[in-house]
């Protein structure tokens, strides 16, 4: 697939408010500092669609942007904020489980891990979350430029052990990226252009 245009189309916090057009739509979500708006603005060729900042946290609404004119790409706040209120992460947390719980036209959410860590807790707990809701997922593997090449299978390896530990039958399909290299970049769009002639088949709406 190759990206002809990417157009912001709006922000909100309601799922009420979110676009009505009848197309697909692909969530990026992952903690904070991650690598996620990084990764949206190489795979749409765009320098700033999503905002960059070295403060986690900068996304905090659930932001639209319609892609070739038949599919949205949306970019969605990060879970596990160190430096907000209490209060900020339940407001946070209310209204990214409504968007799973909600959408209708959402088909994939792509759950970013920052491959230079091991297994953390919170993004574990949030792929169960999305297996329990049943929210088809991959699993994107961000930052690969940072540990080099020799020790990216090893560091795949290790998580795969720990989401096959955590209770899941196989691991979910996933992604190795770097935003830096543009790594995984085709694959991505790839995957998201067979869905995408899947669902305009089947006319779900």
């Amino acid at each position: 697939m190759k990206i002809n245009t990417a157009e912001f189309i709006i922000s909100n916090s309601e799922v009420s408010k979110c676009p009505k057009d009848p197309l697909p739509e692909y969530a990026f979500i992952g903690r904070s500092n991650v690598g996620k708006s990084s990764l949206i603005n190489m795979l749409t060729n765009h320098k700033n669609l999503a905002k960059t900042s070295s403060r986690p946290g900068k996304t905090q609404l659930i932001n639209h942007f319609k892609i070739n004119n038949n599919w949205f790409l949306v970019d969605l706040p990060g879970y596990g904020y160190a430096k907000v209120s209490k209060k900020t992460k339940e407001i946070f947390q209310k209204f990214i489980t409504d968007y799973f719980e909600k959408r209708e036209q959402l088909v994939c959410a792509f759950v970013l891990i920052d491959i230079r860590h091991e297994a953390q807790k919170i993004d574990l707990e949030f792929i169960n979350y999305l297996g329990v809701t049943e929210v088809p997922f991959c699993i994107v593997f961000t930052k690969t430029d940072k540990i080099g090449k020799t020790k990216i299978d090893s560091h795949v390896s290790a998580y795969v052990k720990q989401v096959l530990a955590n209770g899941w039958e196989e691991m979910p399909q996933y992604f190795i990226t770097s935003s830096t290299e543009a790594v995984g970049k085709e694959n991505i769009l790839e995957f998201i252009d067979d869905i995408n002639q899947q669902f305009f088949k089947s006319n779900t709406f």
